[in-house]
């Protein structure tokens, strides 16, 4: 899996490009927490070219959705495929991590 992020305006977008399980979510975690030590607390992760996740992908946007926020900031995901979608709806954490069509949206109202 390939991570890379932009700072926008307001927010940080994370780019995550493979699939999401237990060999990458520990990446994940690294990469969100150094783009957090950066400066960024507000965060989007784009999840545009992740076609798969499993419940250590889950268990990483969890920690770094924690991150975030014991950073003053929050973290929202965006571009959410399919199997992404599913996993997130079988375990109540769409509820948690609200999905955006786009990151643009995820901090468009704030």
């Amino acid at each position: 899996m390939e991570f890379s992020y932009e700072v926008k305006d307001s927010y940080a977008e994370v780019k995550a490009d493979g699939r999401l399980n237990m060999v990458s979510a520990p990446k994940l975690r690294e990469f969100v927490t150094d783009v957090i030590a950066g400066g960024s607390s507000r965060i989007v992760v784009n999840l545009e070219k992740t076609a798969f996740m499993d419940s250590s992908g889950l268990g990483a946007l969890i920690g770094c959705l924690k991150a975030a926020r014991q950073a003053g900031g929050d973290l929202r995901i965006a571009a959410v495929q399919p199997q992404v979608n599913m996993v997130l709806k079988l375990t109540s954490m769409d509820k948690v991590l609200t999905a955006y069509p786009t990151a643009e949206a995820a901090f468009s109202n704030d």
